[in-house]
């Protein structure tokens, strides 16, 4: 379905495909489906550029991941296509026509496509170019799967009339049962999700209508306050029309930019709509894995004290990247600070400081909003800054995800959004970094004359890759960056610091500075180190680090199968659990009907 007539903020271009592009496209997945059914694979990879690439999510490998080269692909075709059985390749019916774009700096045609799996039903994108004859090969191809052949989502046409919805005159109503399900007083979840955010409720939204019993559980004692119980002028960085959550898409008369409280009252109503079972003010205490039963046994304790054992098969750790917040051991001196030091995951107000004399080490988006909120609070601000840091201007920040502005409906760019192998990912990025710096050039020239140390970001990436690499190291100038340039907020270098005193910080030229606050914004610890917490030293080594590119180009023990049987990872921006939501609920889904092991082998 085409977005609400208005809801983007750009009008969709004009898409009208031209016939000799759609011939092309059509003629090009004819090619390769008769390769296949041929089960000619090498005939099959010769459709590619040898510097080409195939990313499967799910459909042919039951993995995600990418092959790079025609001769990778030629390869992993070989050893899945018998069995996976891929059919039927074409052009997809009622979606986007294929369509000249530039993508990562490349001209291109690009094209959605459908096909047919024994497993299940698939999407993808296509992006071909010429070839040195002037013939077109792919350049790209992606094939994810998007439903089970026999466990689709449960729409509203298949529960009509369900037994568990019928009208029973004197009977249990739909809230009885409603009740009854999240109580879980004569049974066990099959998953168990830690963690009530996007990445929780887009897992347990997927999977609760895939027909897998599905319990959140959530230390904060209110939906929504792992967003409403941060600090008091939070507002999502990136634009609206790209953070709907699944099945059920924010209003159009929302704000571009939405506000913490906003979305936290959203994730509550959410709950309800989507018929979530979701227990608030509780923590995992414990869990261990049982290999010949197939299942957890976890400890969970409620608000209250109540203790409650459950053996659920599966865990979905949506803790999210900012969990455990890193407090440095090695900063000289703190101990002897006589003011207040803080986190800033535990900053909410700069009112409380007017007229104190505030330092925020850590220059990432969390330190200058900090250091903002402060300033405009009446509290003398200095920022001590560590490491290099890339700014990019709030504008430019939504450059990313520019295809959502190209006129495709959501869905549509849901598919090209997973479509992009790692190296094009990557280009792509260093193309758009370039250009936003010379776009940035005098707020990096204002920034620079006060001593700012700047980046590009990871490779040379821009933000994007800083966050999926490392999960920060970067900021989106809503204002700070003008107050740091102007002198309204101070800025210091780490290494210029000897020690912290009693007073403040004692310089390595003998001079001091006094301080009343300390608020350290030095990140979040990562994945690895919560599952570690919860559920031990064993299983935290047998799953290795979370988050950040592995040598597959894929993120690390993200969206998939783990070393340790029935414990998976979400996390991320709104985008991004909406769009892996559905291919981790998929694989699950499959675990249960016996379809998927639990361990990639």
């Amino acid at each position: 379905m085409a977005p609400e007539a208005g809801y983007l903020r750009r009008m969709p271009k004009d898409s009208t495909p031209e016939p000799t592009d759609i011939e092309a496209a059509a003629g090009w997945l004819a090619s390769f489906d008769a390769a296949l059914a041929a089960g000619d694979t090498a005939t099959a990879a010769s459709l590619f550029h040898a510097d080409g690439h195939w990313r499967d999510v799910l459909a042919l490998t039951w993995h995600i991941e990418t092959m790079d080269g025609r001769q990778a692909i030629a390869d992993r075709l070989a050893a899945v296509a018998e069995t996976a059985g891929p059919t039927d390749f074409r052009l997809a019916e009622g979606r986007t026509p294929p369509r000249r774009v530039t993508r990562a700096g490349t001209e291109c045609l690009e094209a959605l496509i459908q096909f047919t799996a024994k497993v299940g039903v698939g999407a993808g994108a296509l992006r071909l170019t010429p070839g040195d004859d002037g013939t077109l090969k792919a350049w790209t191809l992606s094939t994810t799967l998007e439903d089970l052949h026999d466990h689709k989502v449960r729409l509203s046409e298949a529960r009509a009339g369900g037994d568990a919805f019928k009208r029973e005159w004197g009977g249990d109503n739909w809230l009885d049962i409603r009740e009854q399900a999240r109580a879980y007083a004569d049974r066990d979840p099959v998953v168990l999700v830690v963690g009530g955010g996007q990445a929780g409720l887009a897992m347990a939204a997927r999977l609760t209508h895939l027909g897998v019993d599905t319990l959140i559980v959530d230390a904060n004692p209110r939906i929504g306050d792992n967003w409403r119980r941060r600090y008091h002028s939070l507002v999502l960085h990136n634009e609206v029309y790209v953070n709907h959550m699944p099945f059920m898409k924010f209003p159009p008369t929302w704000p571009t930019y939405i506000p913490k409280d906003l979305l936290a009252n959203w994730f509550e109503a959410y709950v309800e709509a989507l018929e979530l079972n979701y227990w608030t003010s509780t923590r995992l205490q414990s869990g261990s894995y049982d290999d010949a039963a197939g299942c957890w046994t976890v400890t969970l304790e409620r608000d209250g004290g109540e203790v409650r054992t459950m053996r659920p098969r599966h865990i979905i750790m949506a803790t999210g990247v900012s969990a455990i917040p890193i407090v440095p051991d090695d900063l000289p001196g703190l101990t002897d600070f006589a003011g207040t030091v803080m986190h800033s995951g535990s900053y909410t107000d700069g009112q409380a400081w007017k007229g104190a004399r505030a330092l925020v080490l850590g220059t990432g988006n969390s330190g200058h909003d900090v250091a903002q909120d402060l300033e405009a609070s009446g509290a003398d601000v200095t920022m001590i800054q560590r490491a290099s840091t890339h700014i990019v201007s709030l504008a430019e920040a939504q450059k990313p995800y520019g295809l959502y502005f190209e006129g495709p409906p959501m869905e549509d760019c849901d598919i090209l959004a997973a479509s992009f192998p790692f190296p094009v990912l990557k280009r792509g990025y260093q193309v758009l970094t370039q250009a936003s710096k010379e776009v940035d050039r005098d707020l990096h020239e204002g920034l620079a004359q006060r001593g700012f140390k700047l980046n590009d970001g990871v490779d040379d990436c821009g933000f994007q890759m800083s966050y999926m690499q490392r999960g920060g190291g970067y900021y989106f100038d809503v204002g700070c960056s003008g107050l740091i340039a102007d002198g309204r907020i101070g800025l210091m270098q780490y290494d210029d610091i000897e020690s912290f005193t009693a007073e403040g910080l004692r310089m390595n030229d003998g001079t001091t500075k006094a301080a009343d606050l300390l608020v350290l914004a030095t990140g979040f610890k990562n994945m690895q180190d919560t599952t570690r917490v919860l559920l031990g030293d064993a299983v935290a080594d047998r799953v290795g680090p979370v988050w950040g590119f592995g040598d597959d180009g894929e993120l690390r023990n993200m969206f998939k199968r783990t070393a340790q049987a029935g414990l998976w990872y979400i996390s991320g921006s709104l985008a991004q659990c909406r769009i892996y939501s559905r291919y981790m609920a998929l694989q699950i889904k499959a675990c249960e009907e016996g379809l998927l092991a639990l361990t990639r082998t």
